[in-house]
């Protein structure tokens, strides 16, 4: 079968696990290994499309649970399309609404046919099934578009999540029998399993032979210690094509980003450099920086003297802090763009590295400047 998505091995690291690939989409390509900026409902928040494409991003992650409720899956296809409705013409992946769903709590019922749910803006009550999820990203028109799978919390036995795990494997036959626009998007599938290795080894040998053009690990980075997830990961990762991307969804703080790579991850997505940002957080060269704290009111120096993003260009660390502190959006602006643009070259870099056959050297000179 030939598939919208394809991926393209270039270079493997002599030391580690790490890719240097590309992924091929209908909107374009996408260098790997990638971190993917989130726009959960259609705008990554507090940037406007043309700024994120600015920095480099060649793909943006949006959010089928959050589309489908408001404004709805059939405005966006009468748009022409997640793509003209935001005003991006690079990929799009869409997440299943599977795990904000299953993060709905009381407020939802998972059943064979799917989840019932409540809705988090007005109650109205609504059933998310594979076929509905897969309905309403074929209506978005992104290019990747992920299986609606059963997202269990951390931490769970083995007997629920042995359950999970089947039923995840059962709907994803209904997403692949639903996927009507194969042409133009790709269906990729979700691993899970729990902190269970044999059962992570069980599932993806089941996804892979059904063949997907891609495939994620799913129910990691949902609070288990970070050994753990590498341990998952070192024992894993394997049992998944070499010649398809992988995906390791929620990650995206310079620690887990390193450590996904280095064991053959090829992209990975987060809401945290926006989120941080609203609070004031910064991610720099040399760690993470508080800009509320009383000792920047008087620093006109950069969030980063060794980032080029047009924050660090234009505004000193005093300016952020007095915006933040007089409630003005754009604080959170200019400081959602440093960390976007942090994490978008950081991965441009790692990316070098590979090429190189230097990626633990250069992870021990970020972590030297990093963690000092």
């Amino acid at each position: 079968m030939n598939h919208a998505v394809t991926y393209e091995l270039l270079h493997k690291d002599k030391g580690t696990g790490a890719r240097r690939g590309v992924i091929h989409t209908p909107h374009g390509d996408i260098q790997t290994p990638v971190f993917m900026p989130v726009g959960t409902q259609a705008a990554v928040k507090s940037m406007r499309p043309e700024q994120v494409k600015d920095m480099g991003a060649e793909v943006i992650l949006s959010n089928t649970y959050h589309l489908y409720l408001r404004p709805g899956h059939e405005i966006i296809r009468e748009a022409g399309g997640l793509h003209k409705f935001m005003n991006w013409d690079r990929a799009i992946l869409t997440d299943s609404g599977g795990f904000q769903v299953f993060s709905l709590g009381k407020l939802r019922k998972i059943t064979e046919e799917g989840v019932r749910f409540q809705s988090h803006i007005d109650g109205s009550r609504h059933i998310l099934t594979p076929e509905k999820a897969v309905e309403i990203q074929n209506a978005l028109g992104s290019d990747i578009i992920m299986a609606f799978d059963e997202c269990a919390p951390y931490p769970s036995d083995r007997t629920y999540i042995k359950d999970s795990m089947d039923r995840t494997i059962r709907w994803l036959e209904r997403c692949k029998k639903a996927h009507k626009n194969i042409e133009y998007q790709s269906l990729f599938a979700i691993v899970q399993g729990g902190m269970y290795k044999d059962l992570r080894h069980e599932c993806a040998k089941i996804m892979v032979d059904m063949d997907f053009p891609g495939y994620a690990f799913g129910g990691l980075s949902v609070g288990e210690p970070k050994e753990e997830m590498i341990d998952i990961l070192d024992d894993c990762i394997e049992d998944l094509p070499v010649d398809k991307p992988r995906y390791l969804m929620g990650v995206g703080t310079p620690d887990y980003l390193f450590e996904a790579v280095e064991h053959g991850i090829d992209m990975c997505d987060c809401v945290e450099p926006t989120r941080i940002a609203r609070h004031g957080l910064a991610t720099t060269s040399q760690g993470r920086l508080n800009i509320k704290n009383k000792k920047f009111e008087k620093d006109f120096t950069p969030l980063d003297s060794e980032c080029d993003c047009y924050t660090c260009r234009n505004y000193s660390r005093a300016y952020i802090r007095h915006t933040f502190k007089a409630g003005e959006m754009m604080a959170a602006m200019l400081i959602s763009n440093h960390n976007l643009h942090f994490l978008v070259r950081l991965m441009a870099n790692m990316r070098m590295a590979i090429e190189e056959d230097r990626f633990l050297e250069f992870k021990e000179e970020f972590y030297e400047k990093y963690y000092e």
